[in-house]
């Protein structure tokens, strides 16, 4: 708690200084309608220099704050509008200045290029959304998009590497607006191959409208990737090294050309990145005691690219084509050892050795093909049609050695397995998206179909202990399991501003037809021989999902915003497969063919007080929620799979501030939840758990002239639950770096400490179904980081369109592997 209270002064400290005076004012256009997004300076009267820069919000409003005593003027700006300057504003310390309502006239010419270069907030939080900014920090060296998603506010990642937002887990997380392809393990290792320095932002969305995919219980993370700016070419190189036990490496570059007609684009990046875990597992089941050490050496090199082109048909219409995709390895080196003991007399009796290998092949390939047509009026069509092929082969070599106590020169006896598990995934979608203005406020339409077809084969063989060559394959133990979707979805929001107040409301409705069918063979004792069986399901259902917002904003300096949504989470493909996939000789992980959907409903409301102290206060109840638990099985045996929770009620409290002073300005998130679980799964498998925690995240900025910056940020995070039933201690980091442009502003050098005092090692125990289990562990956090970058060509050349496709839920749930076990498993 020390820690803490250290760790939170400079955000304190920051809260009681914040009496600086402030000059707001209001810009509309010459039908009196507010203008969002126009560009607003502030010049000193006396030599027109540069202050502050501003953007209007959605209801035309801007804001500065700090501003000393002198004589002041504001220049606004928007495109296809002519410019327009205010009076002179004098500030001189009696209290804070409205600026006269400023109203833009449409232009019939062509205004000349105005180029303004402002640097971004750290953090901004809107009304449905927060946003990162990454692009420019120095905490973005040499790290990657799960390590910076582990210290974005609100943000919790778990020692599986799952996602939670605020407490609550089903969150989709999004490249450029386009869904990736995985969930659980597969997803984290997906978002370590996204390097920082490709990263501009990332946004996490809490509130999303009837436009979104239903699916998502917290919301959806939408990581933006960089973007170049005006006519011509220009790109950047990069290159990055970090060192924690093993050293690692990553590199790329990014191309953008564009002239009137045409826009190409693309970028790549490697990327090799070895790590090293520790787990430590305690589990007592029954008489009982597992007492296990593992090692875990992962090795992953991965290649990631983006390559497409826009063609501007006219000024109205642009037809586009993408490509995404990425390539990696992975090999898995587990080096564990297990004591297992007999509890009354506390005796070990044996011990186990299972030093296993696995090797993973990820290819994965996205295309997609859009059109958009946009006019001034407001009308906007916008087209997607995708297909995603996911190929995932998987090795798995377990041998299991038990050896005598004190005796560990030639095994007493082994077994081993040997598995292999290809998985095909194939997806197709079509989305389409309707804007247009509607009773002096703005009308949405839209629809989606995707089909999704998911193939599993996984083979087990036993291994001749003699002859370590030897295979032979286990009917029993192996299955077939294909899996088929088909969502159809439709969905009408409106949103519209009046006087004080303004309002979004909507409902999407989706149909859900799903079949799975599960074949191999089992043992038939009364006849004496293995049959084959067919495990299917089929399941057909049709939702409602509404939302609606309310923001009353009548008084720019305090406004209020009181949300209401309904959201579904689908099951995980994998998470439907009911094959039994081994860990090792007394864990192994299957599916649940009877999970069914998870039902969410949010209310929440938001106060935003002088455009910068924003508290949010949410309440949710979760029906059927997922939850990962650790059953017994013939009296010691552990399997892990996933079910239905009863329910999950969880009350969250959210606070952040943003504060700057001339070269130094910091950054503060309190979130505060508390969540109760509840279900009654039969003897030995009640679950009533309750917790309050929080979490608290500060990121510092000191400007330090001649192109020097520093940074230091750091998170704290009490203890909670993880996946309902397992009881976490807390975490807490500090990181921290030092950047220089270089090469005339085209360069840049940054390097960084990640975990200066290496507290990032996790732990959590649970009780259930008669065991009791203790797990921890730690990885390469601590590590000195790298990184170089430069700049070359144009640097204005306009942005390739950021294209949200069409397939979208279905891509989140892709090649899901489980999202770990029993102590994890996954490289951190």
């Amino acid at each position: 708690m020390k820690k803490l209270i250290l760790i939170m002064l400079p955000l304190l400290f920051c809260i009681a200084a914040t009496r600086a005076q402030q000059i707001t004012g209001n810009v509309k256009d010459d039908q009196g309608k507010a203008l969002s997004g126009a560009t607003v300076t502030l010049k000193k009267v006396k030599d027109s220099t540069l202050v502050k820069l501003a953007a209007t919000n959605a209801t035309g409003q801007y804001s500065f704050t700090g501003i000393n005593a002198g004589s002041y003027f504001v220049a606004v700006s928007f495109t296809g509008y002519a410019p327009k300057t205010s009076a002179a504003i004098d500030v001189n310390g009696a209290g804070d200045v409205t600026v006269p309502e400023v109203a833009l006239i449409k232009t019939t010419g062509n205004l000349k290029e105005v180029a303004v270069i402002a640097r971004k907030p750290m953090v901004e939080v809107k009304a449905d959304k927060t946003i990162l900014n990454v692009e420019g920090t120095i905490n973005s060296v040499g790290q990657d998009a799960l390590d910076l998603l582990r210290k974005s506010p609100g943000v919790m990642v778990d020692k599986d590497d799952n996602l939670t937002v605020s407490g609550k887990n089903g969150v989709q997380v999004f490249v450029d607006g386009r869904p990736t392809p995985f969930t659980g393990k597969d997803l984290s290792d997906y978002l370590k191959t996204i390097q920082s320095s490709s990263i501009e932002a990332i946004e996490i969305i809490t509130n999303p409208s009837a436009k979104y995919e239903a699916a998502g219980n917290a919301g959806i993370i939408n990581i933006r990737l960089k973007k170049n700016k005006s006519y011509g070419t220009n790109g950047t190189v990069n290159a990055g090294y970090n060192i924690g036990i093993t050293p690692k490496y990553n590199g790329g570059f990014s191309l953008n050309n564009r002239n009137k007609y045409v826009n190409v684009f693309g970028n790549y990046n490697y990327n090799d990145n070895p790590n090293e875990n520790n787990i430590n597992l305690h589990r007592e089941v029954a008489d009982t005691l597992f007492d296990g050490k593992t090692k875990v050496n992962v090795g992953n090199k991965s290649h990631n690219f983006k390559a497409g082109m826009d063609y501007f048909i006219n000024k109205r219409s642009t037809i586009g084509v993408m490509a995404n995709g990425s390539f990696s390895n992975q090999e898995i080196n587990n080096y564990a050892r297990t004591l297992i003991s007999y509890i009354p007399t506390q005796e070990v009796d044996r011990i186990l050795i299972a030093n296993n290998t696995s090797t993973n092949k990820k290819n994965n390939i996205n295309g997609n093909l859009n059109y958009r047509y946009a006019d001034s009026s407001g009308h906007e069509l916008n087209i997607d049609a995708d297909y995603g092929a996911y190929r995932n082969k998987s090795d798995q070599y377990q041998p299991n050695d038990y050896y005598k106590p004190l005796d560990e020169t030639k095994p007493t006896y082994s077994r081993i397995y040997f598995m292999n598990a290809p998985t095909d995934i194939d997806l197709y979608s079509i989305k389409v998206d309707y804007e247009q203005g509607f009773k002096k406020g703005k009308l949405g339409l839209g629809g989606k179909i995707s089909f999704v077809e998911s193939n599993n084969d996984f083979r087990r063989y036993d291994v001749d202990a003699g002859d370590r060559q030897t295979r032979y394959y286990d009917s029993s133990r192996s299955n077939n399991f294909v899996y088929k979707e088909n969502i159809n979805a439709g969905y009408i929001n409106y949103n519209r501003q009046f006087k004080g107040f303004m309002i979004q409301a909507g409902v999407r409705v989706e149909n859900t037809h799903a079949t799975g069918r599960s074949q191999g063979f089992t043992w038939d004792a009364s006849q004496g021989k293995y049959v084959p069986y067919d495990s299917s399901f089929t399941r057909d259902y049709t939702n409602l999902f509404p939302s609606a917002a309310i923001t009353l904003n009548k008084k720019p300096m305090s406004q209020y915003s009181l949300t209401f949504s309904r959201r579904i989470d689908r099951p995980n493909y994998q998470n439907l497969n009911p094959f039994e996939f081994k860990i090792d000789e007394y864990t192994y992980q299957k599916g649940n063919t009877g999970l069914r959907p998870q039902y969410t409903n949010s209310v929440g409301i938001t106060h935003t007080y002088k455009y910068r102290l924003n508290t949010t206060l949410n309440y949710s109840h979760v029906k059927d929620i997922f939850s990962q638990l650790v059953d017994v099985t013939e009296k010691s045996k552990a399997f892990i799979t996933q079910k239905n929770l009863a329910t999950q009620d969880i009350v969250s409290l959210n606070i952040s501030y943003p504060f700057q002073y001339k070269w130094y300005s910091i950054f503060g998130n309190l979130n505060t939840y508390y969540s109760k679980y509840k279900a009654d799964n039969g003897p030995d498998r009640k679950i009533d758990l309750d917790v309050f925690a929080f979490n608290f995240f500060a990121q510092q900025t000191f400007r330090l002239g001649k192109g020097w910056t520093g940074e230091m940020s750091g998170f704290y995070t009490s203890p909670t639950i993880w996946q309902g039933t397992i009881k976490s201690s807390y975490l807490w980091s500090v990181d921290g770096g030092f950047q220089k442009t270089v090469l005339k502003g085209a360069g840049n050098i940054k390097a960084s400490v990640s975990d200066i005092f290496h507290t990032l090692k996790w732990k959590g125990t649970t009780d259930y179904a008669g065991q009791h289990s203790v797990a921890s562990g730690n990885f390469e956090s601590r590590q000195f980081k790298l990184n170089f970058t430069y700049r070359f060509g144009n640097s204005q050349v306009k942005a390739a369109r950021q294209r949200k496709t069409g397939a979208e839920e279905e891509n989140k749930r892709a090649n899901d592997s489980g999202g770990g076990g029993i102590g994890g498993g996954s490289s951190k």
